[in-house]
C-alpha cells in the first residue's frame, strides 16, 4: 500500500517564500531520487505562513529510509521560514485522480480522528461512497485518504481545477462532509485550504 509522509513548516509569511523556492528546487529533487519514490506534491497558505510537503512511496519500509535522507532538507527549509517542522506518516488507502492536477489548483484539507477499531469503515466509506460523490462535483482534480492507523489521526485532501472552483464547492463539500463523517464515525478536528505549487504524485 502507498505511504506519504506530511512535512508541515510553519514559519514567516514574509519568509515562506524563500522556503518554497527551497522546497522546489532542491527537496522535491531529492526526494524524487529515493528508492520507492511516488512523487510529492506541495501547497501552502501563505498568508498563514504554511507549506506542506507531502511525499509518497511504494511501502512503509521507503518512508521511513526516506526520514534519514530528507531530515538536513527539511530543517533548512523551517530555516528559511523562520519556522518549524513536523512530520507525520500515513498509510494511503485511497488515492484517485479523477483530472489533471495543475498548478495553482486549490486543495482542502479535512483532519479527522477515527477509532482504531473503525478505521476500515471509514476507508470504505471514503471510497465508497466519498469518491464517486467528488467524480461527479464539477472541478474536483482528486481524492486522498491518509491514515495513521496506530493513532486514529486521518487527513481528506481533495484537489479542486482553481481557487474559484474550490470556493464553489465550500457548502456543498461541507453537508457531505458532516453526512460522511457521522457514517463512517469520524471526528472533524479542522478544515484548511490552500493552493497547489506542484505535484508529482502518483500511484
Amino acid at each position: 500500500m502507498m505511504h506519504a509522509g506530511f512535512n508541515l513548516i510553519t514559519g514567516d509569511p514574509l519568509r515562506l517564500g524563500d522556503a518554497i523556492t527551497y522546497l522546489e528546487s532542491t527537496v522535491r529533487p531529492l526526494a524524487e531520487s529515493q528508492p520507492g519514490s511516488l512523487g510529492v506534491s506541495l501547497y501552502a497558505v501563505p498568508e498563514l505562513g504554511l507549506a506542506v510537503l507531502e511525499t509518497f512511496w511504494r511501502s512503509g519500509d521507503d518512508l521511513q529510509d526516506s526520514d534519514y535522507a530528507l531530515a538536513g532538507s527539511r530543517s533548512e527549509a523551517a530555516r528559511r521560514a523562520a519556522g518549524t517542522v513536523t512530520v507525520e506518516h500515513y498509510s494511503v488507502p485511497v488515492f484517485e485522480q479523477l483530472r489533471p492536477v495543475i498548478a495553482g489548483a486549490g486543495v482542502r484539507v479535512t483532519r479527522m480522528d477515527v477509532a482504531t477499531s473503525s478505521i476500515e469503515d471509514a476507508v470504505e466509506v471514503f471510497g465508497d461512497t466519498e469518491v464517486p460523490w467528488l467524480a461527479e462535483e464539477a472541478g474536483c482534480s482528486s481524492v486522498l485518504f491518509l491514515v495513521d492507523r496506530g493513532s486514529g489521526r486521518a487527513i481528506g485532501e481533495t484537489v479542486w481545477k482553481d481557487a474559484r472552483a474550490l470556493a464553489a464547492s465550500r457548502s456543498a463539500a461541507a453537508a457531505e462532509r458532516v453526512r460522511a463523517a457521522g457514517t463512517a464515525g469520524c471526528v472533524i478536528r479542522a478544515v484548511q485550504e490552500g493552493t497547489l505549487i506542484l505535484s508529482s504524485a502518483r500511484k
